[in-house]
């Protein structure tokens, strides 16, 4: 008895702490990637919170209501059910019981998600979604978005904030989208950064006590061996 007693205190003692990271950030600075990779090297779950604001918007072009609306989007907030799987290596999201990996990414709903997710009805239901599902995590969590260590989980372990310049943001998006443009890329992240720096309800921001990491010239690579350390360091503090 006393042996399995102390094997099991043993593995706790060598067990990393669980960890929720917040990654914050505008388009483009590499976040998504960054974010499912550190995951998948620690062990953690991953959350696009991103992703779900585009399912809600994608649900409401599909159903006829009116993105234009606030108190429209409002009303129908809380009708589709949104479901986020969170293993990084395949990170998953239906609505509906629907496959919405795919059609969430088209140009139409990028167009029109920082006019959905800016209604305070629509980030208060997502945000308690995205609450529930840091809290439910066993072995911690990554959790990627724009008001995360702000708003979201202030209390997070660890928040980072990406950033970049506007050129390497464009090229990156651009280089992920044949045949587009990379001035009215360049433009369209302007646009979407000053819609969700903007917004009134947990606008895109950097939390006091982030961690402010420039991409602009690090590979992916050199990105991610640079969040693992500072997650490393908190669980090791833990």
């Amino acid at each position: 008895m006393s042996t399995t007693v102390e094997t099991v205190s043993a593995a706790a003692r060598t067990a990393p702490a669980a960890v929720i990271v917040a990654i914050d950030g505008p388009s483009g600075t590499g976040k998504s990637s960054t974010s499912k990779a550190v995951a998948a090297q620690l062990g953690l779950s991953y959350l696009d919170t991103g992703a779900q604001y585009r399912a809600i918007t994608w649900w409401m072009l599909n159903n006829g209501i009116d993105v234009t609306d606030a108190a429209e989007i409002a009303t129908a907030a809380a009708k589709p059910v949104i479901v986020s799987g969170t293993d990084p290596s395949a990170p998953t999201i239906t609505v509906d019981g629907e496959d919405a990996s795919g059609p969430i990414r088209t140009q139409e709903v990028t167009s029109k998600v920082s006019a959905v997710s800016a209604v305070p009805e629509v980030r208060a239901l997502i945000t308690e979604l995205q609450r529930t599902i840091a809290t439910e995590a066993g072995r911690g969590i990554v959790v990627e978005g724009r008001d995360i260590g702000t708003t979201v989980l202030p209390d997070a372990d660890i928040k980072i904030f990406l950033t970049a310049s506007p050129e390497a943001r464009a090229a990156r998006r651009s280089g992920e989208v044949k045949g587009s443009d990379l001035a009215a890329t360049r433009e369209a992240l302007i646009k979407r950064d000053a819609a969700d720096s903007g917004r009134k309800t947990s606008p895109l921001a950097k939390a006091a006590d982030a961690v402010e990491v420039d991409t602009t010239d690090l590979t992916l690579a050199q990105v991610i061996e640079c969040v693992v350390t500072l997650v490393g360091e908190k669980q090791a503090a833990k």
